[in-house]
């Protein structure tokens, strides 16, 4: 059995002053969480600006402190032994457990500068002839360099990319070329003399407080029944507390939502006030059974798409072979795609548009600026502001979209009875081709896709494992072993569109979607190779890097049986009963006539009791028609004569 760490976006709504029994609204709780937070950010970014050198890194990364022994796991308490303790504002007065809060906070963005100073020293040290387009050989020596500095498993390729592009800016500032970090200059280089503290600046401490690091003295939770937590906390009673008079016990009831399990283990929360509400962060353990890495028959495959975000297909491994029945699973993302579509362009006009006016007001001369005071200035803080909603609502969006399709992807694998999920491994995966469909790419959400389902298929026992992606959709699946290319081109149904959608093998007759090709690929590489699974010991994620191919062999899904079929095994009898023949059915003579009048027992007709045909009645119609209308004469009527009958009606004859 393992366990599985969650964390539930809780809001409090109200407190209760220990001391008194007032109650206090979600307005001035938010504003006293708020003093706390602004208190434990101003500590933790002092440590952080105070700390951000070359030889404090290397300190921290060496893992040793002043008294020779090892640094310990929980920040605060390494932050100490280095001595980088947190100093408390002027006038200001904090216990200690507040300033552990702030120096757990300091101890992750330094911890976390060292993961970023990891990766940027094995991007400089493989720096690739072109940093835009890198090749195979490039990624194999990039991400080479990257398992030696062990980091490996946390890294994507969109951080890659974002961390060059940082590289590329510093050599373009400081007027370096490449071969002034790689040494191919004929000196030394200076690989060395770059690093994460020049290429960037301190990071920006959040403004929130870590309770993690507090213990008693400062926090206590409580679970109340099954539905709420009671959570208490001591807060300041004033922006600038000056002494213990000016700090309180609260006690804030928290409900508690639906997806918190009744038999998990609830840890120390995390407060944060976003827009005047006070958000507690719950993380919460559940124990969940272990998943194997190997020794699996039956798994599913999916391939990420463009529109189709996910198709899938399921596989199952039978004496050596690898077994599907060719339907596909398509989760269809097209709808939400068109509208962050749209959205992104938003966003980039509006984006365009507030540098433009950030251009203007730094043009301004004096005169201008005194003419014009405040209208540019407005015009810019309202297109700042809209972009700011513009990006929350992509932000909401991706992150809707890609725990709707992960929750999606793992009940396809529950109700399909799969004990493993393979997916196509995000580091090998390199856009190319035309810069429409790479920037179509890049703007998926396929990391948080990936993790989403990781998260999820670890709470119901199944394993996700990455395979590598390289020709996945470039061979065919059924035959060639791996060898036999595809044909790409429209898809049937839509020809006058342009794409290669469609997949078509000339040597077997394969002809099905491009994505259901790659998928069933995919699970044949998965269920060959699951015994070349690594696991990776600092993120838990299950990667196989050798690549093994075999051709999926087309089998059809057992039907379940029916009503009809249970009931006949139950009774056993059988389930279509026939009537008796006779034994010999030889032609020895001519087949008799048999009789071809009516069949006595359907009786007669309704409207023909008899049996004798009679004409119809005549019709309504008929009838009026020969009473409104005379009988047409010899001479045929005028248009006037016409028009008086049908306005006043048939002359009379009497």
């Amino acid at each position: 059995m393992g366990e599985v760490v969650s964390t539930a976006t809780c809001r409090a709504f109200r407190a209760v002053l220990e001391a008194s029994g007032e109650v206090v609204g979600e307005r001035v709780l938010a504003e006293r969480v708020g003093w706390l937070a602004a208190v434990v950010r101003q500590m933790a970014a002092g440590v952080v600006a105070g700390r951000w050198t070359r030889a404090d890194l290397d300190r921290l990364d060496a893992g040793v402190g002043l008294d020779g022994r090892a640094l310990p796991a929980k920040g605060w308490m390494a932050v100490r032994r280095l001595g980088w303790g947190a100093d408390v504002p002027v006038g200001v007065y904090v216990s200690d457990r507040v300033r552990r809060c702030a120096e757990e906070e300091a101890a992750r963005a330094l911890r976390l500068a060292l993961h970023r100073r990891a990766v940027l020293a094995a991007i400089i040290a493989t720096w690739p002839a072109d940093p835009g387009r890198r090749t195979d050989a490039d990624w194999t020596a990039l991400r080479a360099a990257l398992d030696a500095a062990g980091v490996a498993g946390g890294v994507s390729t969109a951080l890659i990319r974002n961390r060059t592009r940082q590289v590329r800016a510093y050599l373009d500032e400081h007027g370096l070329s490449p071969a002034d970090l790689t040494g191919q200059n004929g000196q030394a280089g200076r690989a060395g003399q770059v690093d994460v503290v020049e290429v960037e600046e301190p990071p920006v401490v959040a403004a929130q407080v870590l309770l993690a690091a507090a213990d008693r003295q400062l926090i206590t939770l409580e679970r109340v029944g099954g539905t709420g937590v009671r959570l208490r906390v001591q807060l300041p009673l004033c922006a600038r507390p000056a002494g213990r008079r000016d700090w309180a016990w609260h006690v804030l009831p928290v409900p508690l939502p639906a997806q918190v399990p009744a038999d998990a283990e609830l840890r120390s929360p995390t407060l944060r006030v976003v827009d005047g509400r006070v958000r507690v962060d719950l993380p919460f353990t559940v124990p969940v059974p272990y998943a194997p890495a190997t020794g699996h028959t039956v798994a599913i495959g999916f391939d990420w798409g463009i529109n189709t975000l996910l198709v899938g297909t399921v596989g199952r491994l039978h004496d050596g072979r690898v077994e599907g029945d060719g339907r596909p699973l398509i989760y269809d993302a097209t709808p939400v795609s068109a509208k962050l579509h749209r959205l992104r362009g938003h966003r980039e006009a509006l984006a365009a548009k507030r540098d433009h006016y950030a251009t203007l007001q730094a043009g301004l001369t004096p005169s201008d600026a005194a003419r014009h005071p405040a209208r540019d200035a407005a015009r810019y803080r309202e297109v700042a502001a809209l972009h700011e909603r513009v990006c929350a609502r992509i932000r909401r969006l991706n992150n809707a979209l890609s725990w709707s399709a992960a929750r999606w992807a793992v009940d396809q694998a529950v109700a399909l009875g799969a004990t493993v999920i393979y997916l196509e491994d995000l580091a090998t995966l390199e856009a190319r081709g035309r810069r429409r469909g790479n920037a179509t790419l890049s703007g998926q959400i396929r990391g948080r896709v990936a993790d989403a389902i990781r998260h999820l298929a670890a709470k119901t026992g199944l394993a996700v494992v990455t395979v590598p992606a390289r020709g996945t959709s470039k061979y065919c699946p059924r035959c060639g072993t791996g060898t036999a290319p595809l044909h790409h081109a429209p898809a049937p149904d839509r020809l006058d569109q342009r794409g290669w959608k469609w997949a078509h093998c000339p040597r077997c007759g394969l002809s099905c979607d491009r994505d259901q090709a790659a998928a069933e690929r995919i699970v044949s590489r998965g269920m060959l190779a699951q015994h070349h699974t690594v696991t990776d010991r600092v993120s838990g994620t299950r990667t196989i890097r050798t690549v093994v191919e075999g051709n999926l062999t087309r089998a059809r899904r057992p039907k379940k049986p029916t009503r009809a079929a249970r009931r006949a095994r139950r009774t056993r009898t059988d389930l279509h009963p026939r009537p008796q023949s006779r034994q010999d059915r030889t032609k020895t003579g001519p087949t008799p006539q048999r009789p071809t009048g009516k069949n006595p027992a359907r009786g007669l007709s309704a409207r023909c009791p008899t049996g004798v045909w009679c004409p119809p009645p005549p019709l309504r119609w008929d009838s009026v028609r020969r009473a409104k209308y005379p009988r047409r004469t010899a001479q045929r009527p005028s248009a006037q004569d016409l028009y008086a009958i049908l306005t006043n009606g048939p002359a009379s004859t009497t």
